[in-house]
């Protein structure tokens, strides 16, 4: 590896030039990081080509609509030495949001596979076909083998230039285009380095996707940084987990939280400790799941505070309790009121962890230093300002410092349920919903009340819908301590598979659309005490939307 640290992503890969260390590995094949180089830089030779036969003045930018293949790695590094831009395209989002997508963020080609050029050719995306590349063809592969050559970085690539345009989730709202230079994926990259432990010997399992900030950010950057070995697996699979990693040697991994739900969900075995994996970096999974990987797996979990927008908020410390992200990374890191900007008050815990004050104490976090490492949404000039305000850096998230000051995730802004006067954070609900053994994953959202404000509504996926057991889910809700009566969930949805984006984020928006509109099992209760669930028959449910209108709250339903 390099001593200095280097300023821009190109310069990283070329850096690896004549590294004869395996850089990247599929069950079928391997590369060393040389020839890694050569691959992207023959990438980066043909899309330079066909840039330059476009007469007008559009933006350098590429739509990459692949899982994790090579030819994504490829891109990536053809992108940085091109001077180009990649746009991660989800294949999970719908023909109309995709084709969106693909307009918003001016992509002037688009590099995919057969099955994916079929689907682009029924959308209006506005790419030209000859500027569509199918990377599992014979012309694609023979137009990649004329522009091999010299491997070098365009004129004029550095630090500023604009890498990656990164889609946010879309979980709670509207997706927007994250802007990420050069130089940013390379401080972050440095970062992770120091935070983590990443070195050259670690073997990379990368099984979150590639369009995603998860994967590019906390996997493929520090393993650039380092010269150490990215595996790739098309897709995550939690049966798929172990074998993979397994048959890699692997030492690392990244996961987001339904994942790591999905994983911990496989059949345990007396084995599967007996791995190489020594830690993995993620977020948004529950105390309990991380708890539990690390007894089953016998590896390290980090979990930590992350957004394809922001730079870190919280540093870790061992001392912290579970749950808690860690320490503010600096004093300006700090939990406001939304509304005035107002630093708020410490959380009050109880034994249960449980916050007493939580209409106090939980708010907004927020960077006062200002919005040094937010670089801005592409074409988005309102949700600039609104990320930041005062020029402080609005991370959209809740959050709360406890009385010894570690600092907690409480969920998105749009996850604060006002009930009865009392606001509830979904994601503490959720994270009790989460414990119970059948339950793989859970979602949290408030719906309208048929009266005034809202309810909490939750929906879990378990294995067999059919053999769901409501007057036991409704004990075991009872025994929680640290679960408020007015977090109890008023509607619950039953689900073999809810809804996802390809990033395995959970679509709350979609469900709490839906409502108790579904084909799926929902159940609710309406007493006091205890809560006993009745499961909803459709009379049931036009008596609640009837409801809704005896109130004159029809707008509501």
């Amino acid at each position: 590896m390099t001593a200095s640290r280097r300023t821009d992503v190109a310069t990283m890969l070329l850096d690896r030039r004549g590294d004869r260390h395996p850089g990247l590995r599929t069950r079928e094949r391997q590369w060393s990081w040389d020839e890694v180089v050569a691959e992207s830089a023959a990438r980066a030779t043909l899309a330079t080509s066909l840039h330059h036969r476009r007469s007008d003045d559009a933006p350098f930018h590429i739509g990459v609509l692949l899982d994790n293949v090579p030819d994504f790695v490829f891109w990536l590094g053809g992108a940085a030495l091109a001077g180009a831009t990649v746009v991660g395209l989800n294949p999970t989002r719908g023909a109309s949001d995709l084709a969106a997508d693909i307009r918003h963020a001016d992509c002037a080609m688009i590099v995919t596979d057969t099955a994916g050029s079929e689907r682009l050719d029924r959308l209006d995306h506005g790419v030209a076909d000859d500027l569509i590349l199918r990377v599992d063809t014979d012309d694609y592969r023979r137009r990649v083998e004329e522009w091999r050559g010299r491997a070098g970085a365009a004129e004029g690539v550095d630090a500023d230039t604009l890498l990656l345009l990164l889609f946010t989730s879309g979980t709670t709202g509207t997706s927007k285009a994250v802007r990420c230079t050069q130089g940013r994926l390379a401080r972050i990259a440095y970062a992770a380095t120091d935070k983590f432990g990443h070195h050259r010997g670690d073997v990379d399992y990368c099984c979150m996707p590639l369009f995603h900030g998860n994967a590019l950010m906390a996997l493929w950057a520090p393993a650039l940084a380092n010269g150490a070995t990215v595996c790739l697996t098309p897709t995550f699979s939690a049966s798929g987990f172990l074998p993979d990693v397994r048959f890699f040697g692997a030492t690392f991994f990244t996961y987001v939280g339904k994942a790591l739900a999905y994983l911990m969900a496989t059949p345990e075995a007396p084995d599967d400790a007996d791995t190489t994996l020594q830690r993995g970096f993620g977020t948004e999974a529950s105390p309990e799941d991380q708890k539990e990987f690390r007894r089953r797996f016998g590896a390290e979990l980090f979990e930590g505070y992350g957004s394809s927008e922001g730079g870190a908020v919280a540093v870790p410390d061992p001392a912290a309790p579970p749950g808690a992200l860690g320490r503010p990374a600096h004093p300006d890191v700090v939990v406001v009121d939304p509304g005035t900007g107002t630093p708020c008050p410490p959380a009050a815990l109880d034994t249960t962890g449980r916050v007493r004050n939580a209409d106090e104490a939980i708010g907004e976090i927020v960077d006062r230093r200002a919005a040094r490492d937010f670089e801005g949404y592409y074409r988005n000039d309102a949700a600039d300002a609104e990320r930041t305000r005062n020029g402080w850096y609005w991370t959209g998230d809740l959050g709360y410092v406890d009385t010894e000051g570690f600092l907690y995730f409480a969920g998105r802004r749009g996850d604060w349920i006002r009930v009865d006067g009392e606001n509830i954070s979904a994601l503490t609900v959720e994270r009790v919903l989460r414990r119970h053994p059948d339950v793989i994953a859970a979602a949290v959202y408030g719906v309208p009340d048929p009266r005034s404000g809202d309810q909490v509504m939750a929906a879990v996926e378990v294995a067999d819908p059919r053999t769901f057991d409501a007057a036991g889910f409704g004990t075991f809700l009872a025994e929680q301590e640290d679960l408020g009566a007015k977090g109890f969930p008023r509607l619950l949805r039953v689900s073999a598979n809810l809804p996802a984006t390809g990033s395995n984020k959970i679509l709350k928006r979609d469900l709490q659309a839906q409502r108790w509109h579904t084909a799926e099992a929902v159940y609710r209760w309406t007493g006091r005490g205890r809560p006993e669930y009745r499961l909803m028959s459709a009379a049931d449910r036009q008596a609640l939307d009837d409801e809704f209108s005896a109130h004159g709250r029809e707008s509501h339903v």
